[in-house]
């Protein structure tokens, strides 16, 4: 299984990555993974490649070989579609996080284009109202977790080993609101 997941600096890209490979691992299979977060402190993109299996070599996912896109940021799923293969499921965030070059030039982004574009294809897209599910559990921290949930059928993850990686790698005052957030994007 071959998963890209595409955010922004801040969001819990690379926690997400490592929940999904310490799943995937739960359930016996082999994972690797790989980040590009080098301008993320600076509101930059995140990218973060996972892939599992019975054998995996290689921890970089191949252009138009990416079984699921996890787009935390609409520009940022459209940015990375040339990873998805054609059958691919996308699931994205609907809120947009506005790039610093259009804050820098005043100008107007709210993600509703590249909703669009994504609608328009992405035979398999999965849009999360991922700001809805953050006020629910009360923290907008909980975004990747969510999209995790919803990530789940096209990941071929049990709900079950989700919720152990979690419980393993998130610090015990956070368990229970990332779990809601899980169960909410599911």
């Amino acid at each position: 299984m071959n998963i890209l997941l595409a955010g922004v600096g801040g969001q819990g890209t690379v926690l997400a990555s490592k929940l999904l490979a310490q799943a995937a691992m739960e359930q016996g299979w082999k994972a690797r993974t790989a980040e590009t977060i080098g301008m993320a402190q600076r509101g930059g993109c995140v990218v973060s490649h996972v892939r599992t299996g019975d054998v995996v070599l290689s921890p970089l996912v191949p252009l138009g070989q990416a079984d699921v896109l996890i787009g935390f940021e609409p520009a940022e799923a459209v940015r990375c579609l040339p990873y998805l293969k054609a059958e691919g499921t996308a699931i994205v965030c609907t809120k947009a996080v506005r790039p610093v070059t259009a804050s820098l030039t005043g100008s107007a982004y709210d993600g509703s284009e590249m909703i669009e574009y994504l609608q328009k294809n992405v035979p398999h897209l999965i849009l999360v109202d991922g700001e809805a599910i953050c006020a629910a559990v009360g923290s907008p921290r909980a975004l990747n977790v969510a999209l995790l949930g919803a990530a789940l059928p096209a990941l071929g993850i049990a709900p079950a080993d989700m919720e152990q990686a979690l419980r393993a790698s998130v610090r015990p005052q956070f368990v229970e609101m990332n779990l809601a957030a899980l169960r909410l994007g599911a």
